[in-house]
């Protein structure tokens, strides 16, 4: 894949992510220190002001397409597509007319493009299906905690073993896979909540993400993105043992984010959630750095979580309770 068309697959994937124009003021600035990061790590000068090109609908996307001429580029491409629009569990009109419009640029019949709708579908439930609704809003934001004393050791546990998990979506090379990462952790906030007495629902989780910098659409551009400029799509799928090098930054990402997550829930919850938004977003910047250095050593662990995972049980363990 040249350069030119990872380029457009990016862009793809950002004109999707703004296709509703319903992003909050966090979620934006988060994609665009994505696309600043990416550019510095790629040292690809056209990355640069992709944002704003985007941002102001500056980027003609018949054009943008035609530079996928291999079929695979261009399935990948509408793929990538379907699941920044799902990646926040519902897919609005504006959205679904995007996606009408790439899939004749990219001229892709409803052979394929039905299929992947219907994946993306699947996957964006499990969003919905990672924490419940909430039916009463004052509920939601003052919930009162109940008389707890959880099981530290056990919080750990688990909190790592969602971190090998996320860690080992990575080295899938469906698409989805990436996806599950975001509901997965939903969940893993929400049992972290229950268990220090907080009755938590969907709506307080995705902000609690999005005040730490790991929103649900550009979290999910950050994998695609690592994946993309690391020369990893494609490749997984042939040998996990000749990818995994390449992967480790994609795995490092994943299980620090979800690491760090969880240990900074802990400590929210277990004090009363007293802790101020630049504290919180502190707290998570101070974790990352030593869960990445952490994932190493869980390396072994994480290559055979990946070797026995499909579809069925990654949704089968977002919809337990």
């Amino acid at each position: 894949m040249t350069l030119e068309q990872q380029h457009a697959l990016l862009t793809i994937a950002l004109l999707a992510a703004f296709a509703d124009d319903h992003h909050d003021e966090r979620e934006r600035e988060h994609i665009r220190r994505l696309v600043d990061t990416l550019g510095g790590q790629a040292t690809d000068p056209h990355l640069a002001g992709l944002y704003g090109q985007v941002l102001l609908k500056q980027v003609n996307l018949a054009s943008v397409a035609a530079t996928l001429t291999d079929p695979s580029h261009r399935q990948l491409a509408f793929e990538t597509a379907v699941c920044v629009c799902d990646a926040d569990g519902h897919t609005t009109e504006a959205e679904k007319t995007f996606l009408e419009n790439l899939a004749q640029v990219l001229h892709l019949d409803a052979g394929v493009t039905t299929p992947l709708n219907q994946q993306g579908q699947a996957m964006a439930d499990l969003v919905d299906a990672a924490a419940p609704k909430s039916t009463h809003v004052a509920a939601a934001a003052h919930a009162v905690p109940v008389a707890a004393v959880p099981d530290q050791a056990e919080l750990d546990r688990s909190i790592l073993n969602h971190a090998i998990l996320n860690g080992a979506l990575e080295l899938l090379p469906q698409s989805w896979a990436s996806m599950a990462i975001v509901p997965l952790q939903i969940k893993m906030v929400y049992s972290i909540g229950k268990a220090q007495g907080y009755d938590l629902d969907q709506g307080h989780i995705r902000d609690f993400l999005a005040t730490l910098g790991v929103g649900l659409t550009s979290q999910y551009l950050e994998q695609f993105g690592r994946k993309l400029l690391g020369g990893l799509l494609g490749q997984l799928a042939g040998g996990m043992g000749k990818s995994l090098g390449k992967a480790t930054a994609s795995v490092a990402f994943s299980f620090a984010t979800t690491y760090a997550l969880g240990q900074v829930a802990k400590r929210y919850y277990a004090g009363g959630r007293q802790m101020s938004t630049a504290l919180l977003q502190e707290t998570f910047q101070g974790l990352i750095e030593p869960a990445k250095d952490m994932q190493t050593q869980y390396l072994p662990q994480i290559r055979q979580k990946a070797s026995g995972l499909d579809m069925g049980q990654i949704m089968s363990m977002v919809r337990a309770r």
